[in-house]
């Protein structure tokens, strides 16, 4: 009974919160991830980087419609919550191509996999995000995910759910909100994506070489500032 008061309190605060997993327990062991190779679709590409591109996850609309699915169960069946979850840390291009699958990646150890998934929650998108764009930072495993995670549980949300009540609420108005909470972000530094239903997808956040929030270029992507957006808050909400 105290963990579910706990879980209510912390979905229900109206203050900023650090930590968007609301409820997390690693598995004693984890999934080997399969290799992710580089296809004629996503072709090995080496680059100079230009900047970076932190994107995240609103989880409650990604498990959505993923709940019965074995693939998704750490993340979206059982006791685990989570709110916010790190896609991945993206090194961008100079111009609008972007450098990907720069060398051959190793599966991941079992002991970065368990130490992310709480962050990250499955092992073959951790296992893809290294082989993708890891590989391009010239890192191993450890320090890439160190980096990418340590950016992420650095960020400052508003209270979700109280934004997704909000009447027609905005692409601009959410990214507003959340560069509020945020030293050195602006509205600009984020892009925000959604489904083709309107519901929040995905932010995209885009720094500098020196991992510095700063303006997104106009190729970035997301919708426009004007553009309605809706805010999956999980469960049978209707609508």
């Amino acid at each position: 009974m105290k963990r579910i008061a706990l879980t209510l309190a912390v979905l229900l605060a109206p203050v900023a919160a650090q930590a968007q997993t609301l409820q997390c327990s690693a598995p004693t062991q984890v999934e080997r991830p399969r290799p992710d190779l580089p296809t004629p679709q996503q072709p090995r590409r080496v680059l100079p980087i230009g900047s970076y591109t932190l994107a995240i996850t609103w989880s409650p609309e990604y498990c959505r419609t993923r709940r019965d699915d074995a693939r998704n169960a750490f993340q979206c069946g059982g006791a685990n919550r989570f709110a916010f979850t790190l896609h991945g840390l993206w090194p961008d291009g100079e111009g609008k191509d972007w450098p990907q699958y720069c060398a051959a990646a190793p599966i991941l150890p079992d002991a970065v996999i368990a130490k992310n998934l709480c962050v990250t929650p499955s092992a073959q998108l951790l296992q893809h995000e290294y082989a993708k764009h890891g590989t391009c930072m010239g890192v191993p495993p450890a320090a890439y995910f160190d980096e990418s995670r340590a950016l992420f549980q650095r960020l400052r949300f508003p209270d979700m759910m109280a934004l997704s009540r909000r009447p027609n609420l905005t692409a601009g108005q959410i990214a507003s909100a959340i560069a509020r909470l945020n030293p050195g972000m602006t509205a600009q530094s984020m892009r925000v994506t959604t489904n083709q239903r309107g519901w929040l997808d995905e932010l995209w956040l885009c720094l500098d070489k020196r991992r510095r929030f700063t303006t997104c270029p106009a190729h970035q992507g997301g919708v426009t500032a004007n553009t309605r957006v809706k805010i999956w808050r999980g469960g049978r909400q209707a609508g």
